[in-house]
């Protein structure tokens, strides 16, 4: 197992990308803290992960205040007296072309996606730092690269995340923390679901395996580099988009 023993918070983990990723670091051999707005959503995932055998706790956490952050962290240390990786999964999206865009949906993608992802990275890494070492690991996407029709709001988040991502790398190296980030591609997820068949088609044809992703390849990816076999890589964004980006 490449992550036992292991102390992981995901932000964002009581669904789709997050839930997979929870799942799959709980059978890496980590102990997992799922943090979600949701409770209903954390307790189904705490439990599917006990039930396999994993240890797992919840936390309602809401990651645009600072205070929710801060007892995240303080939860964690209490419980498993480290915090060796934190995935910061947690997004949303408020689509809308440039001209129809209102304020209301570009600060509320804004204040989840960029503030949310600097928030809890500057409180881990005040827990790494004094421990010498961790992983910080970010969602981005493939359109933080190259942008995407109707979202200003989310492709700045993404492009943002590129750039902290290798910023932070910069600046954590000398405290032995690592921080990555992944891009995924288009990914079938519960939101991707409810999209029309035509809609899906075009997103598989942008792939040049001609399929969508799923949440257990993005997991998968997170889960490298969180473990040692990535201990010489940080600062990288990694693409897992089926050659959509080629």
């Amino acid at each position: 197992m490449r992550l036992k023993g292991k102390i992981a918070i995901i932000t964002g983990a009581g669904r789709g990308i997050g839930e997979a990723t929870a799942k799959k670091f709980a059978r890496e051999g980590a102990k997992v803290l799922v943090a979600d707005l949701n409770q209903g959503d954390i307790d189904q995932v705490v439990k599917s992960l006990t039930e396999e055998g994993g240890e797992a706790f919840g936390m309602i956490v809401n990651v645009t205040k600072r205070k929710d952050v801060k007892a995240l962290m303080k939860k964690c240390v209490a419980l498993f007296g480290r915090i060796d990786i934190v995935v910061n999964n947690a997004g949303i999206t408020a689509d809308a072309q440039l001209l129809k865009m209102t304020d209301e949906q570009w600060d509320e993608v804004i204040d989840v996606n960029l503030k949310g992802v600097f928030t809890v990275s500057q409180e881990a890494a005040a827990v790494m730092k004094e421990q010498n070492g961790g992983v910080i690991l970010n969602a981005s996407s493939i359109v933080g690269t190259y942008g995407n029709f109707g979202q200003t709001n989310y492709t700045a988040t993404k492009w943002g995340v590129n750039g902290m991502t290798k910023t932070w790398a910069k600046e954590l190296g000398r405290f032995n923390i690592r921080v990555n980030a992944v891009a995924p591609g288009f990914i079938m997820t519960p939101m991707t679901a409810k999209m029309p068949e035509k809609v899906l088609n075009i997103m598989k044809e942008k792939s040049v395996i001609q399929k969508l992703g799923t949440p257990e390849d993005i997991a998968n990816g997170y889960a490298f580099l969180a473990s040692d076999e990535a201990r010489f890589i940080t600062g990288t964004i990694l693409s897992i988009a089926g050659g959509a980006v080629i």
